[in-house]
């Protein structure tokens, strides 16, 4: 999925369009909103694709997310950062996993056993 436009962003702009996606699908979620929570793991999706297809690969930039205040935008920064900083990012989800703030916890945790499975393998 290609988003329109999002070629001619910075990358600056991209990962402030990500952690603001993921405040929204937190709340989303909070309000049990799937409509606009999917639409949102979309953008967030189509955002991850561009940085990814930018030259070297500018995913790493989502790094400074893991700093972020909403547990969401770790989590999901994380993730998305999985196959370029492994050990970085499995250390996030495993402290997002032991912090015990569900539902947030409970994903992190899944996250972790489909690593270890190898049902989820990060691109």
């Amino acid at each position: 999925m290609r988003h329109e436009g999002l070629e001619a962003v910075t990358v600056a702009e991209l990962v402030e369009r990500y952690a603001a996606a993921g405040i929204d699908e937190d709340k989303a979620e909070t309000e049990d909103d799937l409509p606009k929570r999917n639409w949102l793991c979309l953008q967030m999706e189509a955002i991850a694709k561009e940085l990814k297809r930018r030259p070297g690969d500018q995913r790493r930039a989502l790094l400074v997310l893991y700093s972020h205040p909403n547990i969401e935008v770790r989590l999901m920064a994380a993730k998305r950062t999985l196959a370029i900083a492994p050990i970085e990012a499995r250390k996030m989800i495993e402290s997002i996993a032991e912090s015990n703030r569900f539902p947030y916890a409970g994903d992190a945790g899944m996250c972790l056993e489909m690593l270890d499975q190898g049902v989820f393998v990060p691109d």
